[in-house]
């Protein structure tokens, strides 16, 4: 039976799989269409993205501007801390973050809308994480903020990460604010 975690971002969703476990291992199911958009989590999914990193890597804030991707998240092997940062002009969160681990003890998912910005720090010795995307990725519509923006107060777990060059560089929330527009009326979907 799938649970659902409260979060304090609206249309930002948590789930808890139904886990069978045995002395053999376990069995879950990792998506299913329509039980997940009863809870929310709308798609359709587009394409699947797996990535490898090491522990202290942390990966954001990222999304696409024009094209703004719902992401379904999960962890394969390993652990992270999972952030979402709310950037759709018109919400009364705008700018906050939440964030969650997520295991592949806890098996937990994090479903961010389009209207977010995604990026997650690696917290174990290697992290295998795979997501679901709703619009194909396109480089030259990304866009990001800065992981250490301080006006968002994000409570990251390391204080020098890894970092790409491109994440090392973005800008802060507040530069990117005025592109922000195609974002405007994201707060029906996802919720």
């Amino acid at each position: 039976m799938m649970k659902l975690l409260t979060t304090r971002l609206k249309g930002l969703v948590v789930l808890e799989p139904g886990t069978f476990k045995d002395a053999r291992g376990f069995f879950l199911e990792t998506f299913r269409a329509a039980e997940y958009a009863k809870l929310g989590v709308k798609g359709p999914f587009v394409q699947d993205n797996h990535s490898r990193s090491v522990q202290g890597t942390l990966r954001g804030f990222h999304g696409q501007l024009k094209r703004p991707q719902g992401k379904l998240v999960r962890v394969v092997t390993g652990e992270i801390l999972d952030v979402a940062l709310d950037v759709r002009p018109d919400s009364p969160t705008f700018g906050q973050w939440e964030g969650f681990r997520l295991s592949d003890q806890n098996f937990l998912q994090m479903y961010l809308p389009p209207g977010f910005l995604h990026g997650f720090c690696v917290l174990s010795p290697t992290a295998d994480v795979e997501y679901k995307c709703t619009d194909y990725y396109d480089a030259a519509d990304a866009v990001g903020v800065l992981w250490k923006d301080p006006d968002l107060k994000v409570d990251w777990p390391v204080k020098e990460p890894l970092l790409s060059d491109k994440d090392g560089k973005l800008p802060k929330l507040a530069d990117l604010k005025e592109k922000l527009g195609p974002y405007r009326g994201l707060l029906t979907v996802g919720g």
